[in-house]
């Protein structure tokens, strides 16, 4: 059974993980577990796909010229550090309590990304990041924050790299697109750390990866043909189902 429903949880992880720049790792962890999979495996395979899945969007994305390397360089560059920290920390702090507040900050943060209008036109698309100590010590702080909430809280970094980005006056379409460049880079570290743990499926990973590098071509065709309104509104939606699911969780309800 699982032989089926894997290539159809990677496509669908992988079409939703590029059209909103969060590798698609939100969707592939609770369908995998209710599917039968135990939630470690679940976890540490999925960790290993969404390298697959960013790095395919991100190939989309370049061709598309939405991309903003520098910013993504940044985020990356401390996000990979801090995920490491972060989960040594799960080991001090009380991560449930941690999940409620986190996932409540989510739900406002969707709120204003869905309700923040962005002109439309390619003029606004390719409009610059305004570059200043300000703008560095922004794009890396928040690729601290970033590495800090997959460690903590096995969230993927998109949840903070896209609004950070928007913040900063990045298009939608950009912010998503160079979200997952980030994801790219920061996620061989976790796979690699999940690899050691033995918490990675190899025949899983495989059934995964076909469809999700077929989906995250597929994503970020749908994203570019869509208007960056929607994008914004799809994005927040995805991100309430994040901050709902991580609540509840935090509050001790054994959800996938």
């Amino acid at each position: 059974m699982l032989e089926l429903l894997a290539p159809l949880i990677g496509l669908l992880a992988g079409i939703l993980g590029s059209m909103f720049g969060l590798g698609g790792g939100f969707l592939m962890v609770p369908l995998l577990n209710i599917a039968g999979v135990s939630m470690k495996i679940a976890v540490g395979t999925s960790a290993a796909a969404i390298f697959f899945n960013a790095i395919s969007a991100t190939i989309a994305y370049a061709r598309y010229g939405y991309i903003a390397y520098r910013a993504g360089l940044l985020i990356s560059i401390t996000a990979s550090v801090s995920a490491y920290v972060g989960a040594l920390l799960t080991r001090y702090i009380d991560v449930d309590t941690l999940r409620i507040i986190f996932g409540t900050i989510l739900i406002l943060v969707a709120i204003r990304v869905a309700s923040t209008r962005e002109k439309s036109g390619s003029s606004q698309l390719h409009k610059a990041i305004q570059w200043g100590i300000k703008t560095y010590a922004t794009l890396l702080g928040g690729g601290i924050l970033a590495g800090l909430a997959s460690g903590l809280l096995g969230v993927g970094g998109g949840v903070v790299n896209v609004p950070l980005l928007t913040h900063l006056g990045a298009a939608m379409h950009v912010a998503v697109a160079t979200s997952s460049m980030a994801i790219t880079l920061t996620s061989v570290s976790s796979a690699v750390t999940h690899y050691t743990l033995g918490n990675i499926d190899m025949v899983l990973l495989a059934l995964l990866v076909p469809m999700l590098i077929i989906g995250a071509q597929v994503g970020a065709r749908i994203a570019r043909r869509t208007r960056s309104q929607t994008l914004r509104r799809g994005f927040a939606v995805v991100l309430v189902f994040i901050a709902v699911r991580m609540i509840l969780k935090g509050l001790g309800y054994q959800v996938p």
